[in-house]
């Protein structure tokens, strides 16, 4: 009993050690998240990409501004048409990743999709890549923490307090992400709005190449 009282007080040490360590950071005017103070930011096409390693595993953050020749989204299923069009990018991009547990969820007022993608490595450690993806008229962010097989026990508290951290500017509101807010009858039939400007593709490429050289970092 003892032993085991003096494990979950080093694994609540750790994670009080975490929140000490995070800083807040300002991706632009709207939108903040927090990460380990010895964070980076690297502008890469567009992107900017913000990268901060713990203990247990690491933290992206990126802000990619979308194409000024975009037409604005005009129903909630043209958002989950995007989202899930940028789900699968990531699969196809990560090569023998698979999307698990995709489901909703709210920032502030806006609505988002959160996923896990797992990749299965038969020579090492199997890989997790926790993802929050956020789409606003003007730019898109993605929020991802990776971690280990062996970690996925340990990560939660440090997870949490990452993806908690997310904070929106009120400016921020539904109509950012889609013009007619309005509830949506089950029987409607909308034609979704492609993206301009190739963002989809041209984020997820970013991704990958930067992930590729990288996941030896971070592994």
């Amino acid at each position: 009993m003892k032993k085991l009282i003096i494990i979950f007080a080093i694994l609540f040490s750790v994670n009080a050690v975490f929140g000490q360590a995070l800083k807040s950071v300002k991706l632009d005017s709207l939108v903040n998240v927090s990460l380990p103070s010895s964070y980076t930011k690297k502008d890469t096409l567009g992107q900017q990409i913000y990268t901060g390693k713990s203990d247990l595993g690491y933290m992206i953050a990126i802000r990619q501004a979308n194409a000024k020749g975009n037409q604005p989204l005009q129903k909630e299923n043209d958002l989950n048409a995007v989202l899930k069009k940028y789900i699968q990018g990531i699969e196809s991009l990560s090569g023998n990743g698979s999307a698990q547990n995709v489901r909703d969820t709210t920032i502030g007022t806006l609505k988002a999709k959160a996923f896990t993608l797992f990749q299965n490595d038969p020579n090492g450690e199997s890989q997790y890549r926790d993802f929050i993806l956020l789409y606003t008229k003007d730019a898109t962010y993605t929020f991802e923490y990776g971690y280990g097989d062996t970690r996925k026990d340990l990560i939660k508290g440090e997870s949490k307090a990452y993806f908690s951290s997310i904070k929106l500017s009120p400016e921020l509101q539904r109509n950012d992400q889609y013009v007619d807010t309005r509830p949506q009858t089950s029987n409607s039939t909308y034609t979704v709005i492609e993206i301009a400007g190739g963002i989809v593709i041209a984020g997820l490429v970013v991704w990958l190449i930067f992930r590729k050289r990288d996941s030896g970092q971070f592994a």
